[in-house]
């Protein structure tokens, strides 16, 4: 299994904790392409290509998915129905909500299996664990002060390593 990356969103809609490991694929269309930032188009001119995002603007979209397919499938399905996971060709986003509104959303590649358990386990074992029990750390995280705690860190990497199926 390849994990893609790792979000962490507060209840007021802020990403505390964001993390890549490695980049998500590029689609089969985009690998002819030339990656000097411009394409060639049909009649031979150079047109601009779509820039990479930035972290906050994947954060930001990750988020917005996230909260649609959140209120998708609660209209469709009524308030027991909870959103888990969702996959494309590219990748496959797994979701886990705690009772306090944090968000977990793990992106791995299509072949993994639900990770549901893993995200509770993580927010469990390791963010109550160090950061909420954390008398220095904040309650909120306002303005875009997120996790920074390296116990966390090392054992979000060591949970990464030996618990998830690889």
């Amino acid at each position: 299994m390849v994990l893609y990356s790792f979000y962490i969103f507060d209840r007021h809609t802020e990403c505390i904790y964001a993390r890549r490991w490695t980049p998500r694929p590029a689609s089969s269309g985009t690998a002819a392409r030339p990656q000097s930032g411009s394409s060639i188009t049909s009649n031979g001119d150079a047109a601009p290509t779509r820039k990479a995002l930035t972290h906050s603007d994947d954060e930001k979209l990750v988020f917005g998915l996230v909260f649609s397919l959140r209120n998708l499938v609660t209209k469709l399905g009524g308030d027991d129905d909870t959103f888990l996971s969702y996959r494309t060709g590219e990748y496959k986003l797994h979701y886990y909500e705690t009772p306090t509104r944090m968000k977990f959303v793990m992106l791995t590649d299509t072949k993994a299996p639900n990770l549901r358990q893993y995200l509770h386990q993580i927010w469990a074992t390791l963010y109550v664990e160090y950061v909420v029990k954390n008398p220095l750390a904040p309650v909120e995280h306002p303005m875009g002060i997120g996790v920074a705690n390296e116990l966390f860190e090392a054992g979000l990497d060591a949970f990464i390593t030996k618990v998830l199926p690889v």
